[in-house]
C-alpha cells in the first residue's frame, strides 16, 4: 500500500473508532469495555492500535489506559479525553475528542476544538512551529482558559509516534517549520489550571526500549514479544497481560526490564493544580498549499 493511502485509511478508521468510543461513553460505563471496543473495532478495520487508547478523565491529561480487570466506570460529571491511533504498516493515524458528561464544560471543550481548526487552517509549508504553538496559545487565551505548555503535537513517520518535530501549545519552540509531506499529529489543550501538566504514579503503557540482558525466562519472553509486536509503539500492561498465565510471574518480569531499560514508562499526566482538561486532535498531511486533515 502507498504511504499516503495508508496514512488516509488508517485515519478514517481511528476516526471511526473514536465515533464508537464516544457513544459508548456515558455515567456507568466501564473505562475498560471502551478501550477494549475501540481497540477491536481498528483491528476489524484492517489496522493495528498505534498506542493502547487513552481515557483520561478531569485533570488527567493524558496516558491514562484501563489495566487489566479495571473495575473502573464513568461518573456523571466527568470530562472524558478519547485518544487513539491506528497504524497501517506503521503509517499512523492519531485522533483525540472531549467528551463533556457534565454538559457544564462546553466553553472548555470548545477551547482546545476552535485552536485545532484554527491551527489546522493556518498550516502550509514554511509556517513555523512558533507561529503555530502562538495560534493554539491564542484561541485558547481569548476564551479565558489557559493552554498547557508542556504538552505538545508531533511529527509523525513510520512506526514512530513522536518523530521529532513538537508543535507547542504557547508560542515558543526552534527553527522548524513545516514542509510539504510532512504527517503531523496537532492536538491542544487547554485547562482551567495553571497550564501545566507532572508525571503521576499510575503506569500502564511502556514501550520497548532495547534489548537488554536479563535474568528470568519470562522476562526474555516478554521482551521479545514486545520488540516483535509492538516494536517502536507503545503498549498496554494489560496487552501483554493475557500472555501469561502467571500474575506473579509476569509482574516480576515487567519490573525486571523496566529496571533494565529495556522498556521505558509512560506514566499519567496530570495537571498540577488540577484543573479540568480538554483535548482535541487530528493527523494532517502538509500539502503543498495547505494541509489535508487524515483523521475526519
Amino acid at each position: 500500500m502507498e504511504q499516503t493511502e495508508a496514512y488516509e485509511k488508517a485515519g478514517k478508521i481511528v476516526w471511526k473508532a473514536l465515533a464508537e468510543g464516544r457513544r459508548m461513553i456515558r455515567p456507568g460505563a466501564r473505562l475498560l469495555d471502551v478501550a477494549e471496543r475501540v481497540e477491536a473495532i481498528i483491528a476489524e478495520e484492517g489496522a493495528l492500535p498505534a498506542f493502547p487508547v487513552n481515557i483520561s478523565i478531569n485533570a488527567d491529561a493524558a496516558h491514562d489506559t484501563p489495566k487489566f480487570g479495571d473495575g473502573r466506570t464513568f461518573g456523571e460529571k466527568d470530562l472524558v479525553k478519547l485518544d487513539a491511533g491506528a497504524h497501517i504498516e506503521g503509517y499512523i493515524g492519531d485522533a483525540a475528542i472531549t467528551i463533556d458528561l457534565s454538559g457544564e464544560q462546553g466553553a472548555l471543550v470548545e477551547a482546545s476544538a476552535a485552536a485545532l481548526e484554527a491551527a489546522v487552517a493556518a498550516i502550509k509549508p514554511g509556517v513555523g512551529v512558533v507561529e503555530m504553538g502562538g495560534i493554539v496559545e491564542e484561541e485558547i487565551k481569548k476564551r479565558g482558559f489557559r493552554p498547557i505548555e508542556n504538552l505538545t503535537g508531533h511529527q509523525i513517520a513510520q512506526y514512530i509516534l513522536h518523530a521529532g518535530t513538537e508543535i507547542p501549545n504557547v508560542r515558543r519552540g526552534g527553527q522548524d517549520v513545516f514542509e510539504e509531506g510532512q504527517v503531523y499529529a496537532i492536538e491542544p489543550f487547554a485547562t482551567t489550571g495553571a497550564g501545566s501538566v507532572a508525571e503521576g504514579s499510575y503506569v500502564e503503557i511502556f514501550g520497548f526500549e532495547e534489548r537488554q540482558a536479563v535474568r528470568m525466562r519470562e522476562s526474555r519472553r516478554m521482551m521479545a514479544l514486545a520488540e516483535h509486536k509492538y516494536r517502536t509503539l507503545p503498549f498496554a500492561e494489560r496487552w501483554l497481560r493475557k500472555e501469561f498465565d502467571s500474575r506473579l510471574l509476569f509482574e516480576a518480569a515487567l519490573r525486571e526490564l523496566v529496571l533494565s531499560g529495556a522498556f521505558r514508562q509512560y506514566p499519567i499526566l496530570t495537571e498540577v493544580k488540577k484543573g479540568l482538561v480538554s483535548q482535541a486532535e487530528y493527523t494532517v498531511l502538509v500539502e503543498h498549499d495547505g494541509a489535508k486533515i487524515l483523521t475526519k
